[in-house]
């Protein structure tokens, strides 16, 4: 049987080859490591990059938070002034007058609210939403709707889609019937 011709192998003496890629491969490993080096500083440059932006966007989030309560506290000033002033002239005023100061104080207040996007949840009638309302009980009306709010013990607020605080109501439950015919039990 005759072997199958198989490539000779360079021989023992024969260096050309690897002395010719030597130098290839050096400039290979160095291209490589010039391209990792470059690769490395710009992660490093992108991370303080990154740091830097969250910093500056969580100083923003909390200046914009300190100028959000600024200006509504700025709105409330008003409010505490004509409080003040009822106060002050509560001595020597009419029940008339005490209650038109209240009056325009709480006009005042509710355009506090309006302009800062503060809705008040006054449900009356409406179906009960727990999600918005808290129910206080449950009573009984022959004319309501079951499951409808009877009445508003404190209105609820919103801001901005956001409940501050829910509606504490009163709501309609079934109708008590007349009661039926007592049976003994054993």
């Amino acid at each position: 049987m005759t072997e199958p011709d198989t490539p000779a192998a360079p021989a023992a003496g024969d260096g050309a080859p690897a002395a010719d890629a030597a130098p290839d491969l050096q400039a290979a490993l160095e291209r490589a490591e010039a391209t990792a080096a470059d690769n490395w500083n710009r992660y490093l440059r992108a991370a303080a990059e990154l740091e830097n932006v969250r910093r500056r966007a969580s100083r923003d989030v909390e200046q914009a938070r300190r100028s959000g309560v600024e200006r509504f506290a700025a709105e409330l000033i008003n409010v505490i002034d004509g409080l003040e002033m009822g106060l002050g002239s509560a001595q020597h005023a009419t029940v008339e007058s005490l209650l038109a100061g209240k009056e325009a104080t709480l006009r005042l207040l509710r355009g506090v609210f309006d302009k800062f996007g503060i809705e008040t949840l006054d449900p009356a009638g409406q179906p009960f939403d727990p999600q918005l309302h808290e129910a206080m009980s449950l009573q009984p009306a022959p004319g309501a709707e079951p499951g409808s709010v009877l009445a508003v013990m404190q209105k609820g607020y919103r801001l901005n889609d956001r409940l501050l605080r829910p509606a504490r109501v009163v709501v309609a439950g079934e109708a008590a019937g007349p009661p039926g015919p007592s049976t003994p039990s054993d």
